[in-house]
């Protein structure tokens, strides 16, 4: 009796992604945050239409590792080239991939106005609660008491204010379609992560407006915290403060 050895592939570099090695640090969120957005794009069959805006900061490294057409955009003005690009190609669908310190600070602006004109791009927002690239500073999103190295004792909300609630925030808005809050730091939420970015690209597609995915994600190098500390950090301390869930969709 002969047996037939059948190979199964659990799991394959998107098509979407370039064959190249991540430049991040070790147990940095971007690289499966940057597979997600890959993931999609092939499921959803539209790599020869996308086109990808990036900003400053860690961020700006998925340029070179997306297969599609990508531009830089200058600090914090992501959403501003995006909006440029989507109305002068309809046809194409714009995402930006952006950190904290870029969207939720210098970007401010260009992302809630973008959002108030419900403009038809997508926006991915990675919240670590640092900035990571510059040498961790405090970011819009650093949590009360939190050390820094510009907030050494910990952020004081009478000096620095309080972290940012970015989705919520846009949330309030009445043109976004789309706007949700996912974590990337088990397995089960990566799951999650990835339909919510579906749904993302799903909307802008479908012409309901404005989208916007953020991402809770870890920075281990900035944290000085392992990656698997890291990854406990966020779930214990950055969701209590920042709320996994959908804050707006179409169907409601």
């Amino acid at each position: 009796m002969s047996t037939t050895n059948v190979e199964r592939v659990l799991f394959e570099r998107p098509q979407s992604l370039v064959a190249l090695p991540f430049p991040y640090c070790p147990g940095c969120s971007h690289g499966i945050i940057n597979r997600l957005v890959a993931e999609v794009v092939d499921s959803l069959g539209i790599s020869e239409r996308v086109v990808g805006v990036t900003s400053i900061g860690c961020s700006v490294r998925c340029w070179k590792h997306f297969t599609y057409d990508m531009v830089q955009a200058a600090h914090g003005r992501a959403p501003a080239v995006a909006t440029g690009l989507r109305r002068v190609m309809p046809d194409r669908i714009i995402f930006t991939y952006q950190g904290d310190g870029d969207l939720a600070a210098i970007g401010t602006a260009e992302a809630l106005h973008s959002a108030a004109r419900g403009e038809r791009i997508t926006i991915f927002f990675v919240n670590n609660a640092i900035y990571g690239a510059t040498g961790g500073q405090m970011a819009p999103t650093t949590l009360l008491g939190q050390k820094t190295s510009s907030s050494p004792y910990g952020r004081d909300p009478v000096a620095a204010g309080f972290p940012i609630r970015v989705a919520e925030l846009l949330a309030t808005l009445p043109a976004p379609g789309y706007i949700a809050r996912v974590g990337v730091f088990d397995a089960a939420n990566v799951n999650r992560a990835r339909r919510a970015v579906q749904r993302a690209f799903e909307v802008q597609m479908e012409g309901k407006g404005f989208s916007l995915v953020e991402f809770l994600a870890s920075c281990p190098t900035n944290l000085k915290m392992d990656p698997v500390k890291a990854n406990e950090w966020v779930q214990k301390e950055l969701q209590q403060y920042f709320p996994l869930g959908q804050f707006k969709s179409p169907e409601e």
